[in-house]
């Protein structure tokens, strides 16, 4: 809308190929004043990944969990600091390079590069979650379309993450069976008149449904509807409590906050409710036009790759990027004179086309 052509992005990534292990790196500080700088942070973040790995195993990220300065412990920025010594306890995420390579092949040929790589349920969490209830022990479940990934947070660290392979394209694909429609409409139907709790549903909404092999019509309510989405969805709520308890943190103090296109069903949270007999809320973004539990990730990746890309690179991604990749001419597009214009001029003239 802005004429910013997009040429790196930040990437989430989860699975059950991802593994959570301890690290710790120690270096000596190396200015000649004994201030901790940028580049010393750098240096222990390096330090702190010379770990033996299996061959198949590429390291993604490290989170880091405190700093340590000459035996102080429990600092969470360093920088600035007098000392000759500076520790960093983390937690190296791991995931399967084949997979990771694959991602990477993926976006490259997508004509993008990557910003940085990140692990999803971490990225989600900077925005659906509060510092005081990743303190506290609190469970984050993502339910997406073909998959939903389950973390756990305690004393403000990840400490687990797990993913059932189920989400809203089961739910979906039980409308347009109970319905006999294609999983087009199903979606739709399920967007419009889904309703998560068969006791709330009304009878008297009804809508109707073009069949599969028919020109013909056929009329259903929403309490049809609902006494197909209710028993799956229910289904997909005890999976993640199983997989809780299976993790061991089934008496996690701050309950369960839920995020994803699912639990934007009316009457969601509280079947969730009944099934996790725990206090359960969702996470919605609060910007402008993406305020649906569904955009929870991607504005998280957004949020946590902005906070966690190292200086040069954010001056560069908040001056719209670095050096523009040659792209080939399409015809009517603006793109090069555009460039030639600052972001605020670009924002200017598309409001005035409004006014």
């Amino acid at each position: 809308m802005v004429g910013i052509s997009i040429e790196e992005v930040f990437v989430g990534i989860a699975g059950n190929h991802i593994k959570l292990q301890p690290s710790h790196g120690v270096v000596a500080v190396s200015s000649e004043d004994r201030e901790i700088g940028e580049e010393d942070i750098i240096r222990v973040f390096e330090a702190s990944k010379v770990v033996a790995l299996p061959p198949e195993r590429e390291i993604i990220d490290v989170v880091r969990r405190q700093f340590i300065v000459d035996g102080l412990d429990g600092i969470s920025d360093p920088k600035g600091m007098i000392g000759v010594r500076l520790e960093l306890e983390g937690t190296i995420i791991t995931g399967s390079k084949t997979i990771i390579r694959n991602l990477y092949t993926c976006i490259e040929r997508a004509n993008l590069s990557i910003a940085g790589i990140f692990l999803q349920p971490l990225a989600a969490s900077s925005l659906a979650l509060t510092k005081d209830e990743k303190s506290m022990g609190i469970i984050l479940a993502d339910i997406g379309a073909g998959q939903t990934t389950v973390s756990v947070f305690e004393q403000g660290s990840l400490v687990a993450t797990s993913v059932i392979p189920v989400g809203g394209e089961y739910i979906t694909n039980d409308i347009a069976i109970g319905l006999r429609t294609t999983t087009e409409i199903a979606e739709k139907i399920k967007i419009k008149h889904g309703c998560a709790f068969v006791d709330e549903a009304l009878e008297e909404e009804v809508f109707k449904v073009p069949r599969i092999g028919s020109n013909t019509e056929k009329e259903f309510s929403q309490l049809e509807l609902a006494n197909i989405i209710e028993p799956r969805l229910e289904e997909i709520f005890e999976l993640i409590h199983a997989e809780v308890n299976k993790m061991g943190y089934s008496e996690i103090p701050g309950g369960y906050v839920l995020t994803g296109g699912v639990v934007s069903l009316p009457w969601s949270i509280e079947l969730a409710r009944l099934v996790f007999q725990n206090s359960v809320r969702i996470s919605i973004p609060d910007y402008i036009g993406v305020r649906e539990p569904q955009y929870t990730t991607g504005v998280g990746i957004i949020k946590y790759g902005f906070q966690n890309v190292r200086p040069q690179q954010k001056r560069a991604v908040a001056s719209g990027g670095s050096k523009p990749k040659k792209r080939p001419k399409v015809e009517g597009n603006s793109v090069q004179s555009a460039s030639k214009e600052s972001v605020t001029d670009k924002v200017k003239n598309w409001i005035k086309e409004f006014i």
